[in-house]
Formats: C-alpha cells, sequence, structure tokens
C-alpha cells in the first residue's frame, strides 16, 4: 500500500504534506468541523464524584485519522454515535498564576485551557509547544498517555495548515496533559540490546488490579531505555517493538496495552517541529512511559498470537473502519505506519488481533 502522503524524513516517518493528499480539500474542511463538535466536550466522561477513573473522549483524535487516512467511514454518523456517551465542557475558572503548582490538578482543566488557548493566540504554536514540552514531558503517562496522544494528533492537523479550530485542538490537548499530569518513577540500571528484549524484562506489577492511577502508586524504579545515538530510530524503533509485542501481551489488557505503541507514535510526529535538542529526553520519557504501561498490564509470560493471513496494510484499514471503535483505528493506523516503514506480517496481526479482542461499538 502506498501512504496517502509521500514527503517521509528519514526512518519511514511520514511527514503530512497537503500538496500530496489527493483528499486535502476534504481532510481539512471535515476536520475542522469534527473539532468544532468535540469542542463543546470535555476530555473524559464518566468517572467517580471527582471525576476520578472516567475514560477519555478519543473523538478528535479518531477523526483525525479517519480523515487523514480517508477511511470509508460517515464522520457525521461516526460522531453522532460517539458523542453521546461524553460530558459537557467544564466551565471556565480562576486563571492559573503559579503554573507548577497547577500541573496534575484536573479541577483546572479550564484554566488550563484558557491559558493554552491565549498563549496559541499570541505566539506561533510551534513556540508554544516547545515552550511547554519539557515542562510537560515529565507527565507523559497523563490521562493513560492520551494528553500527549491527543496533543500528536492535533500537530498531525497543523502540519498540513494552520487554523483556529486546529490551535483550538492543540489547546485542548495540552490542556488535558497538564491537569492530568503524572510523574514516573526515574529510570536505573543497564539497559537492554533491543526494545523488545527491553520490553520483555521489565519487571511486572505483582498486583495489576484497580484503575490506572492506583497502579501507578505501586510502580518501582523503571528500567533504562534501550540505548543508541539517534533519538528518532530508537523512538520508531520502540513503536516497531511495541507493536508486535500486543500478539503476545494484548489478551491480557486489549485496550490499554494498545498506548504502549500508540502513545510513543504520537511523539514521533511531534519531534520534527521541535528542537533537537529536545529528542534524546523525548525518547527516554516515552520509553519510561511505555515500560510502566507494560509493567501494570502486561503479563509475565505473554503467548505470542500469530493469527492468519492479515492481508495488506489497505485491507487491515478497511477492517478498522468496518470495525468503528477508536482504539481499533488508532492502532491499525500506528500499525500500518509501522508496516510501511517495515514490512513485516507480525505489525499487521497486531492490529488484526486488536480488532478481534475489541468489541465493535454498540
Amino acid at each position: 500500500m502506498q501512504p496517502d502522503h509521500d514527503r517521509r524524513l528519514g526512518y519511514g516517518l511520514i511527514v503530512d504534506d497537503p500538496s500530496s493528499s489527493r483528499d486535502a480539500v476534504d481532510m481539512t474542511t471535515g476536520i475542522h468541523e469534527a473539532y468544532d463538535r468535540v469542542h463543546r466536550y470535555g476530555p473524559e466522561y464518566g468517572g467517580d464524584e471527582e471525576g476520578n477513573h472516567g475514560m477519555t473522549n478519543h473523538a478528535p483524535m479518531a477523526a483525525e485519522v479517519i480523515l487523514r487516512r480517508g477511511l470509508d467511514i460517515d464522520m457525521d454518523r461516526w460522531l453522532d454515535r460517539y458523542v453521546r456517551r461524553l460530558d459537557e465542557r467544564p466551565s471556565t475558572g480562576e486563571p492559573i498564576a503559579d503554573w507548577r503548582q497547577a500541573l496534575g490538578d484536573h479541577h483546572r482543566l479550564p484554566a488550563w485551557t484558557g491559558l493554552f488557548a491565549r498563549e496559541l493566540r499570541e505566539r506561533p504554536w510551534t513556540d508554544v509547544l516547545t515552550h511547554w514540552w519539557p515542562r510537560l514531558l515529565p507527565g507523559m503517562v497523563a490521562g493513560s498517555t492520551h494528553g500527549v496522544i491527543r496533543v500528536g494528533h492535533a500537530v498531525r492537523t497543523l502540519r498540513t495548515g494552520e487554523s483556529a479550530t486546529a490551535l483550538d485542538e492543540l489547546a485542548h490537548g495540552l490542556a488535558f496533559w497538564a491537569a492530568r499530569y503524572r510523574p514516573l518513577p526515574v529510570s536505573s540500571g543497564e539497559a537492554a540490546v533491543d526494545p523488545r528484549t527491553a520490553l520483555d524484562r521489565v519487571p511486572r506489577l505483582a498486583d495489576q488490579s484497580g484503575f490506572i492511577a492506583h497502579r501507578i502508586g505501586r510502580l518501582g524504579t523503571l528500567p533504562p531505555p534501550p540505548a543508541g545515538a539517534d533519538p528518532m530510530r530508537q523512538l520508531t524503533d520502540l513503536i516497531d517493538a511495541a507493536t508486535r509485542a500486543y500478539l503476545a501481551y494484548g489478551p491480557a489488557a486489549p485496550v490499554l496495552l494498545v498506548h504502549t505503541a500508540t502513545a510513543p507514535n504520537a511523539v514521533a510526529h511531534i519531534l520534527p517541529v521541535l528542537p533537537r535538542d529536545l529528542w534524546a529526553a523525548s525518547y527516554a520519557t516515552s520509553w519510561s512511559a511505555v515500560a510502566a504501561i507494560v509493567a501494570m498490564y502486561a503479563p509475565a509470560e505473554g503467548v505470542a498470537d500469530a493469527g492468519g493471513d492479515p492481508g495488506t496494510a489497505s485491507t487491515m484499514l478497511d477492517r478498522a473502519a468496518g470495525h468503528g471503535d477508536e482504539h481499533v483505528l488508532k492502532f491499525t493506523d500506528t500499525a500500518v505506519e509501522a508496516y510501511e516503514r517495515r514490512p513485516d506480517p507480525d505489525l499487521l496481526r497486531a492490529a488484526q488481533l486488536a480488532g478481534a479482542l475489541i468489541g465493535t461499538p454498540e
């Protein structure tokens, strides 16, 4: 399958280029309309009376995948079904005076949204992102990594063309990340030779019960990232390894474990707009987030599910469109990109397994 956008960085990482997309105009119009609809709602829904332990609003992320990939999904109907579960966006609060003190305070979400919206009106979005990236990076696991993932999808949209709705989406993603900021334990020890070996060696929690916030509190020291000289190469190798590992780990927690691939993939699409001196830390933190999810949800010994012939990358995207679940859509998008980088059928089999394990939407 030929990728929709044919201009690439090294490492097989696609650089979004509207001039090479057959459906660039439709994508631009569609994503603006989708953002307008979903910005009425908050980044989470459900949960307890304090707003904890809810589910993440995936609508803007899935919409970006659907439209960029040109999937055979009626966007309006998909959103009609999805937004029924969402909660209204919280009202505005007092402006943030001390950003350090407000990090991780989910009650300050409206104030964080206002802060980022103002900054994005006043400065280029790449400057705002570069300024806040090192501040937010240690809390990448925020919202089960959905803060950075939402930012990643917004950046992909902005790299095809700037607009007010896309800037608003970036503000929402950054605000969610800041409001749910949660640092991870530090890494120490000797690095493994390759990412898959490193993933297999991550010590699993003895007690893998409770919500993710409970499990994070039980984490000990995390192992260090696999070493290398090129952060982008290391990051794409990690994405590929995590995608393949889903074949062995996925059945233990089908939804949570897709984020071992989709979170670093979001980072990989953000790095090209950031200064290179931020790349190494971005890779190391991505590894820590992936290792934490593996420790909290993966079995001690996974059993690889070889599965049947997954067919082509195009076939897998069509299956994801037919399935319709937001996690299946995003994981298949990541797996197909990995396959375009390194044509290993196991990468597509992982997406096939996710579609079999995760239920279709009602």
